[in-house]
């Protein structure tokens, strides 16, 4: 074997695909089967004995699944790439083994070229998974980020009599409009101030338009 090679640990526990998988991946030029395993708790064991660099886990494994198994070397050996080895293209089992740690996935049967190309994509730092997978983690990243609440550290109740103070209405009006005696409204102000850490009513007013609130048209008013 070259010094280059890619260096693999194979873990399934059906006897007959363990022993084809390593058969076929011993007979790919550049790839080299350094440990064999028949459990998820086996196959963490001979990744951290061997270092390999990449990890082909089956997800249905006994004594830690191939998801158990694919976090703990993520927690345990962040450089090791693991394929996640699948019977089915299940979109939500491959997604949960990438959410796992898993760099991607090769079906059970899949051809030889496709195995050797899975398996030196994740060794070079790429990801491999296939098009229903693809279109999640796109929709994933594309998705807008949801927008920062103004003020986290007021109660939803305060933040509204904020809205209002800053569209320039007085307590009363506050009251008026949240059905809130004027009292409540004022004790409620005042906590506003404190954990603005504003002196009066301008500078909060101030604040709080500069968050976007205050707004007449957001409100209907």
């Amino acid at each position: 074997m070259g010094v280059n090679d890619i260096r693999v640990v194979l873990a399934d526990d059906h006897p007959v695909v363990r022993a084809g998988l390593t058969a076929l991946l011993s007979s790919l030029p550049g790839i080299e089967v350094v440990g064999v395993a028949t459990t998820g708790r086996e196959a963490v064991r001979e990744v951290v004995t061997t270092k390999p660099d990449v990890a082909v886990l089956d997800l249905q494994m006994p004594d830690l699944d191939g998801f158990a198994a694919t976090r703990e070397i993520a927690r345990v050996a962040p450089e090791v790439a693991v394929l996640a080895l699948t019977m089915f293209e299940d979109d939500d089992s491959v997604f949960a083994a990438m959410r796992a740690g898993a760099r991607g996935y090769l079906v059970k049967g899949a051809e030889q070229e496709e195995i050797a190309r899975a398996i030196r994509a994740v060794a070079a730092g790429e990801a491999i998974f296939g098009p229903g997978v693809a279109r999640r983690v796109l929709g994933f990243f594309a998705a807008p980020p949801a927008p920062a609440e103004p003020f986290p550290e007021l109660t939803a109740r305060e933040r509204e009599i904020l809205d209002l103070l800053a569209a320039g209405l007085p307590n009363a009006a506050i009251g008026q409009q949240l059905g809130l005696a004027s009292k409540t409204v004022a004790n409620n102000v005042s906590t506003i101030f404190t954990k603005l850490q504003v002196a009066d009513r301008a500078q909060a007013i101030i604040q709080a338009r500069n968050a976007g609130l205050g707004n007449p048209d957001v409100r209907g008013r």
